[in-house]
């Protein structure tokens, strides 16, 4: 274990150590992210690139009394290894293990479970004027990382800040990227200032003045201005955020520690609101990271052999198979345009690009408006798929209703990651997107089964004139549910049947197919007879798929990747109510609407859930057996026919 690194129990042990000290834990820290991560996966790119950052941080300030607050929550693996959870460490993304994530469960140090962008600076506004409130005299500091200042909320958040009467400091960590390279105005604004003479003028002036400053008291406040004139005469006068009320400072190097602890000592006390810009390198520390901070902002387990790095594969992935269908339907139709909110790698999207640039944008972490940007070329004509991961579209609920569904416009919604999404945990997986699509008028939800289908639901997405959504895991794609044949073409509100039986049925949604295919595989051994449907529509439901299942009173399972609550099994029972059908003999199997599941392997998620084969399997048998129970008592009391008695018994 590293030297210096076993020795921090918490961020005051930061003290002890002497600068030069300080910079090799910052190498120790380095390498112990690189080994975790490269065991485990994870998002490596952007701890390796605030180090040095999140050191000072802790240095500076007392978190136990003042208040962080990270955005994005994906960059805190340093202020993990810094506030007690080093021997810890070994477990991140595991099952029982510590978080990806700052987690309030695991330390009091993490004030929010987050994992979306644009929300520290408001919920920094909040604790500040709760504290100023409350009479407690709380300092509050916001990092804001990977581009997700450029988000809408964080500028509604600033906006808020700079009317603040009291210290709040924002720390805008540049790392020129955000999962992909920074994309719109305002990242070429930033850019501006990164590529003048200010960024190599800027530690000369303030290391000038700092010797001039007292760091303890109310002096301190006063030579804020000093260094900050001492600034302005080589940054422009006339910065976004300066006009939002605060005092800006930077760009300065975030990976100079000494410079970064002086400076921060300087604006702890400021009795107003402070953005410090600073610049870091994503990746900072592994050379091949840096080369590529996309490939390494979120890798899956891997290997470094010298200057060599091999990723861990995992197979062909349902993102893999969607990217690869999208070429092939836009070469057959112009009019389609691909759209993602800051994540072209983590949508496949980015090979789309390759292959057709003048029909992908990159929204930035934006997901509202990029589906009012798919709106807008909608209604100019276009043929819009915006990829976004469910979790994220969330963030678009209005503009998915506004300007998309009450505008009756054929945008059409790929959510990747619905689901399950494993190490990531609750701040990621994507369960709510069934639930809050289908109360939406004339919108359609399609689920494939395999990869082969992607394709096929695509083509009949094109010919509608409303609104779709199709819905796919972050899981490799299973063996093709037609083996022999390509998958039958998608028909509106059409289900296929996988397998025949005569005990029972499963109807399952999307990525549920294959393990009730397995389940029912199973269960034959057994001499048990279960019939697969795949499903493929949320909405409209296949009416007459509920109609047959239900129809002898055999059990019916229903099997989804989403909560129970308002999902694909809510949509057989409202349709069996509405068929004036029984619906006592149909079990729902997803997620529990009232438990959110944690971070660990997708196949422990899915079994803890009940949705594996294995699960699948031994919820038919039990229904199977409180069928016959039920029979055996009916038969008992005379109330069945002879048939029904030979079923019981």
């Amino acid at each position: 274990m590293s030297k210096l690194l076993s020795t921090i129990q918490g961020p005051t042990d930061l003290h002890k150590l002497d600068q030069a000290q300080l910079t090799e834990l910052a190498s120790e820290i380095r390498q112990r992210i690189i080994g975790v991560v490269g065991r485990n996966g994870g998002h490596l790119a952007s701890n390796l690139g605030v180090v040095e950052l999140t050191i000072a941080l802790h240095r500076v300030f007392d978190f136990k009394h003042d208040r962080l607050l990270w955005d994005v929550g994906h960059q805190a693996y340093v202020h993990k290894l810094l506030t007690g959870r080093n021997e810890r460490f070994d477990t991140l993304r595991k099952a029982d293990g510590i978080s990806g994530f700052p987690n309030i469960e695991e330390s009091e140090y993490d004030l929010f479970n987050v994992g979306h962008a644009g929300t520290a600076i408001p919920t920094a506004v909040g604790m500040a004027r709760g504290a100023s409130l409350m009479g407690e005299s709380r300092r509050v500091v916001a990092v804001v990382g990977d581009a997700s200042i450029f988000n809408g909320v964080a500028f509604e958040g600033l906006n808020q800040a700079g009317v603040l009467k009291r210290q709040l400091l924002v720390v805008l960590n540049d790392n020129s990227m955000g999962i992909a390279p920074t994309q719109g105005g305002m990242a070429e604004y930033l850019a501006k200032f990164r590529v003048s003479p200010v960024y190599e003028d800027v530690k000369r002036r303030v290391k000038k003045y700092l010797p001039q400053v007292p760091l303890i008291g109310k002096a301190a406040f006063g030579a804020l201005d000093h260094v900050k004139d001492a600034l302005k005469a080589s940054l422009s006068p006339h910065q976004i955020f300066e006009q939002l009320g605060f005092v800006y400072v930077g760009p300065t190097d975030g990976h100079d520690l000494p410079h970064l602890i002086e400076l921060l000592e300087v604006l702890k006390d400021a009795d107003h609101p402070v953005l410090l810009h600073v610049h870091t390198q994503k990746g900072r520390g592994a050379e091949w990271a840096c080369a590529e901070p996309t490939r390494f902002h979120s890798p899956k387990p891997f290997k470094v052999e010298g200057c060599r790095v091999e990723i861990e594969s995992g197979g062909r992935s349902y993102t893999a198979a969607f990217a690869d269908a999208l070429i092939r339907v836009a070469r057959d139709d112009r009019r389609v345009f691909a759209l993602t909110a800051a994540m072209p790698d983590g949508t496949g999207l980015n090979k789309f690009q390759q292959a057709f640039p003048d029909r992908f944008l990159d929204g930035g972490i934006a997901e509202s408006a990029t589906v009012d940007i798919a709106a807008g070329m909608c209604k100019a004509g276009m043929r819009p798929v915006a990829a976004i991961y469910s979790t994220f579209l969330q963030r678009a609920f209005d503009q998915v209703f506004q300007e998309v569904v009450l505008q009756g416009l054929p945008v059409i919604f790929c959510l990747d990651r619905a689901g399950l999404v494993g190490g990531d945990g609750p701040v990621h997986h994507g369960f709510l997107d069934i639930a809050y699509l289908r109360g939406m008028p004339r919108m359609v939800l399609m689920a494939p089964g395999d990869g082969e289908e992607i394709e096929a639901a695509l083509r009949l997405a094109l010919t509608l004139d409303a609104p779709c959504a199709i819905r796919y895991p972050r899981d490799t794609v299973p063996a093709p549910l037609f083996r022999d044949d390509a998958p039958p073409p998608f028909e509106l509100g059409r289900s296929v049947e996988l397998r025949d039986g005569q005990d029972a049925a499963i109807l399952a949604y999307g990525s549920t197919c294959r393990p009730a295919l397995d389940a029912a595989e199973m269960l034959a051994a057994e001499e048990i007879d279960v019939r697969v449907i795949n499903a493929r529509f949320a909405k409209p439901i296949d009416q007459n798929m509920v109609r047959e299942a239900l129809a002898d009173g055999r059990p019916v399972i229903t099997v989804e990747e989403h909560s129970v609550s308002g999902g694909f099994g809510s949509a057989v029972l409202e349709t069996a109510r509405d068929l004036g059908l029984d619906a006592t003999r149909v079990t729902i199997l997803g997620m529990p609407s009232d438990q959110f599941i944690p971070h660990g392997g997708r196949s422990i998620q899915l079994a803890e859930c009940g949705l594996d084969a294995s699960s699948i399997a031994q919820t038919i048998r039990e229904a199977l057996s409180t069928r016959s129970n039920d029979m055996l008592l009916a038969a008992s009391s005379g109330r069945t026919s002879k048939s029904a008695r030979r079923v019981a018994g």
